[in-house]
């Protein structure tokens, strides 16, 4: 049989080395666009699944000679491993085989069990479903599987309490453990203290079936978790969003995340939002629970991306990424219309709110100076990358802070009318200076506070006076209440006083009253101001939207915006100076 060239796996078996004829090498560079067109000898491309698939077709039509029998050996195996869990799954999805039972004390639905079977089926899975659509019990329900276990829970500061009491409601015959500190001690039922010259548990039988931590605990684990515990649930997976960090600077939860995850038979990731902003940074999320299934950095931004290599880049076709997600199970996604458990509507009502002008006025000077740093050119060596950053980050919080201050009596007084008309609100701020201001002006009413102040135990208490009524008020920090659940019970009313950048954090916090439960339609106010940060913020949210919007449901509309999110703050500052120029 002719061949056209040889192929071959690198020493550490990560890479395929494609030596071929000058006609084949052009086809295959189109086939991989991360390949450089200059490249000189064998090209490289990253052993993934999808990789293997696509080599498997271009050997059908181009034969390559195996440098090593073992090389087509693994190909073919991967390849047909591919092609049989697709097959799987699109039955599944389909409905030509039930998904698999699962013993729980109160049963899942059917789509639950779907996503608990997608989840064995593929050993990594991104669920992505609507806020409130179960995706804790589709996790459990997969935890009653004994090759899952032991397993590791690893979710926000203020929901191990939450994931323990779940689990004791769906599936009460599994042991469950809430790491107490973020250094190892013994895990063995009855033990206090680790035990000195012992290892940290020698047999896997002695593990709980469940062991919950937190983020910011995994740092001190990975070395004790790595290896031992078999699946890995990332709850609010959008927290590995950040990635390993730089060279230098690592973030270590997410460094042990991928560590623990990788060395994991099933890893799954749970989140309706699962990125904030960029969809650059959806290769460090599926990184952790498809490890190297997107190839490099490169590969993936050369393939999928525009706009740079790093997190900030854009998806170039997020309706067409988000298909292929689906398409290699990589990702789930189910609203509540393709489930047949739709909520009553979701209603977001942008409302225009006076402010006052002598907070804005207080900053003027110092915002006009990083605003002047921020957009003027050149600079030599005194004028750094990192100066532009960090010049960027302190004008956002300065001018965010002010315009929060500036609006804070008349958002006070627009949930004071709402409370007074039989509305109980949750309130959405970020800044402590904002939240004074509310707690002072609405002190009567008797808010109750669960922001990053708090400790877990007072946050519990926060949301317990708020769904017994004790309270009428609940002020949340924008980013603080990811996950909670009980909301829905007592109100349906949400109020941002104080707006994020990112679309994903408003969805989220409307979800804590928009779920599975609220019998009422649910009304999403934004309050916002003529001046200060909000008209940019308000706009670039726009714009953000669409990078997750597209990947999550595909078959939605969605416009390019030519003006992306990445220079937000240049666009701040330039908005700043614009009024004074013209006088």
């Amino acid at each position: 049989m002719k061949t056209y060239g040889t192929i071959s796996l690198s020493k550490d078996r990560k890479t395929w080395l494609l030596d071929a004829a000058p006609h084949v090498v052009l086809r295959l560079k189109r086939l991989f666009p991360s390949t450089s067109r200059k490249t000189s000898g064998a090209l490289r491309v990253s052993n993934t699944r999808d990789t293997c698939v696509d080599l498997a077709w271009v050997l059908a039509r181009w034969p390559l000679a195996f440098k090593h029998a073992r090389d087509r050996e693994e190909l073919e195996r991967v390849a047909e491993e591919h092609s049989r869990a697709t097959d799987l799954l699109e039955d599944l999805f389909k409905g030509a085989r039930p998904p698999r039972a699962f013993e729980l004390a109160v049963p899942a639905r059917e789509y639950q069990r779907i996503a608990a079977d997608a989840w064995l089926t593929t050993r990594g899975l991104l669920l992505a479903d609507d806020v409130g659509l179960g995706k804790t019990c589709s996790a459990i329900a997969a935890l009653t599987d004994p090759a899952t276990r032991p397993a590791l829970v690893v979710t926000l500061a203020h929901l191990p309490r939450q994931w323990e009491a779940e689990i004791r409601r769906f599936a009460p015959s599994l042991t469950t453990h809430v790491l107490r500190k973020g250094t190892p001690y013994d895990l063995r039922a009855g033990s206090r203290r680790k035990r000195a010259g012992q290892a940290l548990l020698p047999g896997l039988s002695e593990y709980p079936d469940v062991i919950i931590s937190t983020y910011h605990k995994l740092a001190g684990w990975e070395e004790a978790f790595a290896g031992k515990v078999r699946s890995v649930i990332f709850d609010e997976c959008q927290e590995l969003r950040g990635g390993p960090g730089k060279k230098g600077k690592p973030i270590k939860k997410n460094v042990a995340a991928a560590g623990i995850a990788e060395a994991a038979t099933f890893r799954i990731g749970l989140s309706a939002t699962p990125i904030y902003n960029y969809g650059g940074e959806f290769f460090n999320v599926l990184g952790v629970l498809r490890p190297h299934e997107l190839g490099t950095r490169t590969e993936f931004s050369c393939q999928w991306c525009k706009g740079g290599y790093d997190d900030k880049a854009k998806i170039a076709d997020p309706a067409a990424f988000g298909a292929w997600l689906r398409d290699q199970g990589i990702m789930l996604r189910r609203t509540r219309e393709d489930v047949g458990r739709e909520l009553p509507e979701l209603v977001k009502i942008p409302h225009h709110i006076d402010c006052d002008r002598a907070p804005l006025d207080d900053v003027q000077d110092s915002a006009l100076q990083l605003a002047r740093f921020i957009v003027e050119r050149g600079g030599g060596a005194e004028r750094t990358r990192g100066d532009v950053m960090q010049a960027s980050e302190e004008l956002s919080n300065l001018v965010r802070q002010a315009t929060g201050i500036a609006k804070a009596p008349h958002v006070a007084d627009f949930v004071r009318m709402l409370v007074e008309n039989g509305e109980p609100v949750v309130l959405y701020g970020w800044h402590r200076s904002v939240y004074d201001i509310w707690t002072s002006r609405l002190r009567d009413l008797q808010p109750a506070m669960y922001t990053g102040s708090e400790s877990a135990t007072q946050k519990q208490a926060a949301k317990d006076a708020f769904v017994s009524g004790a309270t009428d008020v609940l002020i949340m920090s924008l980013r603080s209440g990811a996950g909670l659940d009980g909301l829905q019970h007592r109100g349906r009313t949400v109020v941002f006083g104080e707006l994020d950048w990112s679309p994903g954090v408003h969805e989220q916090a409307a979800g804590r009253v928009h779920r599975d439960g609220q019998a009422a339609s649910v009304v999403a106010y934004f309050l916002i101001s003529d001046s200060g940060s909000d008209p940019i913020v308000a706009d670039v949210l726009g714009v953000k939207r669409a990078q997750i919007a597209g990947v999550r449901d595909p078959a939605g509309g969605l416009v390019e915006r030519l003006e992306t999110g990445e220079n937000r703050i240049r666009r701040l500052a330039e908005a700043y100076l614009e009024p004074r120029a013209q006088q």
